[in-house]
């Protein structure tokens, strides 16, 4: 007995000693500082500091797209002046390996540092941008990652052009340093946007977590009621889900161009801002801006499991950007409805033109909605003549499931549950995104019944019976005579309602 313990005491004391004796690893750091000096060349300036890698060969990378974006980019194409060099300033051989990847021969040394040029002369949301006014960077456009290390943590420090004064993004900011940030793994760092200029930022909390708005001479307008507007939303969107995931939030507003990109705690918008003071036009901005919120729950979070983590080198095929781009859509109108900035006939309204939008394209008859998904990647984001969009059909078949969910379930289940299910069962207990047929039980789970149909519908080019499910909720659809008639669709309640169809409609839509 007294030797055995002595075995084990001594193997105690060498595994407590042994990173003394044998040294300890390395840990690893990764670092970026971006400058630009001169902005008028259109050009970053990025240096990527690697410390603790192991391994001869270490392959640089640039992704190929920035999710949410379901287009190839090839950022690598804006690259220039790569060089790479060792802890001891001493240069280090390299090879162009494929289009995105930049291969260095390290050897043994204990850090690599990397810089490159890259040229920002593109517009859009997915894009990056630098001139005299402003510089905005689409974060999988400028920093590169090493393969197989997209799991480290990574700090980014911003040199801003001498005249600018703020920096805005969704990144974490690190404590006592001026203009550097951090992300605790490049899924994230890929994922907040960083835009620099003379802004405008006014800020609001909503629930006790404080919300960003980030603009570009935005003129004047009533700050208080905006910022009130926005929190409505966003308190109508949160209790849907029944919960606010981030710690903070920002919305980016670069004013005139066209198109959003939304992001975990952010979104980027080509905008103007608007205010209460011309409701036409604050509601068109309100259903913009609450679109793109949204996405930070459905698509983001709730989201199809193809769509994170993500292979950034190529496309990441799903069929189901009908529930994440067209679920969004009818979610807008539903918020805003909810937070009582559109009426029932307005919303009611909205969707009459989406379903008379999509039956008057003749693409609806020769692609599934399912199809359009998948090759989001190559067609058109809104459909075409060859093409049905997936924001449309995916709005009307929002719609649908909601309204039989609501009638099979004698008005005890909604969409609402199907969307918290997806939030609350995949995101938060299994950390990953769902597949098509956890899409599909979770929406038969909460309807209690097959909805074969529905599916069809999203599958094939099946007429949908409309008439039938608008009765669910004693509203009758106006449609055209003949199938081949252009024309508008009419939503309008029955004469004569029963006391289910009555209950529905009252819980579906606010008067």
């Amino acid at each position: 007995m007294k030797k055995k313990f002595k075995v084990l005491t001594i193997c105690f004391v060498v595994l407590l000693f042994a990173p003394l004796v044998l040294g300890q690893q390395p840990q690893v750091t990764m670092a970026f500082t971006v400058s630009m000096e001169q902005p008028t060349t259109h050009n970053y300036h990025v240096v990527f500091r690697c410390a603790g890698l192991k391994g001869e060969l270490q392959d640089f990378k640039m992704p190929a797209f920035s999710p949410g974006f379901y287009r190839i980019m090839n950022f690598a194409d804006n690259v220039s002046n790569f060089h790479a060099e060792d802890d001891a300033s001493k240069p280090l051989p390299w090879e162009k390996t494929a289009k995105n990847t930049w291969r260095v021969a390290c050897g043994h040394a204990d850090s690599v540092t990397v810089s490159y040029d890259v040229k920002a002369s593109g517009g859009g949301v997915a894009g990056c941008t630098l001139n005299e006014s402003r510089g905005y960077i689409s974060t999988t456009g400028v920093f590169m990652h090493v393969a197989g290390q997209l799991h480290r943590p990574v700090t980014v420090a911003i040199k801003p052009y001498e005249k600018w004064s703020t920096i805005s993004t969704g990144l974490d900011p690190v404590e006592g340093k001026l203009n550097t940030f951090r992300a605790e793994n490049f899924d994230v760092l890929y994922d907040c946007p960083i835009f620099m200029c003379n802004q405008e930022v006014i800020s609001f909390e909503v629930q006790g977590i404080p919300h960003y708005v980030a603009m570009v001479n935005p003129g004047t307008f009533n700050r208080k009621e905006f910022t009130n507007d926005l929190a409505r939303m966003i308190t109508s969107a949160a209790d849907i889900i029944g919960d606010i995931p981030y710690r903070h939030y920002t919305f980016i507003i670069m004013g005139r161009g066209g198109g959003g990109l939304e992001h975990l705690n952010s979104t980027a918008l080509f905008t103007s801002v608007s205010g209460p003071e011309n409701p036409a036009r604050n509601m068109g901005w309100l259903s913009f801006v609450t679109h793109e919120y949204f996405h930070h729950y459905n698509v983001k979070r709730i989201r199809p499991i193809a769509l994170g983590p993500f292979d950034y080198d190529r496309e990441n095929y799903t069929n189901m950007l009908w529930v994440s781009e067209g679920f969004t859509v009818y979610y807008e109108y539903i918020i805003l409805n909810r937070a009582g900035f559109l009426s029932r006939d307005e919303f009611l309204n909205r969707i009459s033109s989406i379903i008379a939008k999509c039956e008057n394209s003749p693409g609806h008859l020769i692609q599934s909605v399912a199809d359009a998904s998948y090759n989001a990647w190559t067609q058109s984001f809104f459909g075409s003549d060859q093409e049905v969009s997936y924001y449309d059909k995916g709005a009307i078949l929002a719609t649908l499931l909601d309204l039989k969910i609501r009638h099979e379930s004698k008005n005890n289940k909604c969409l609402d549950d199907v969307m918290r299910t997806l939030y609350w069962k995949y995101y938060k207990e299994k950390n990953r995104g769902f597949t098509d047929a956890e899409f599909r039980a979770a929406c038969e789970l909460a309807a209690g019944c097959s909805l074969t149909e529905v599916f069809e519908y999203a599958y094939t080019t099946k007429k949908i019976d409309y008439p039938k499910y608008f009765s669910y909720t004693g509203l009758n659809i106006e449609m055209p005579r003949e199938e081949t008639e252009r024309g508008t669709f009419r939503i309008r309640p029955m004469v004569n309602q029963n006391s289910l169809q009555a209950s529905i409609l009252k819980k579906w839509l606010k008067n």
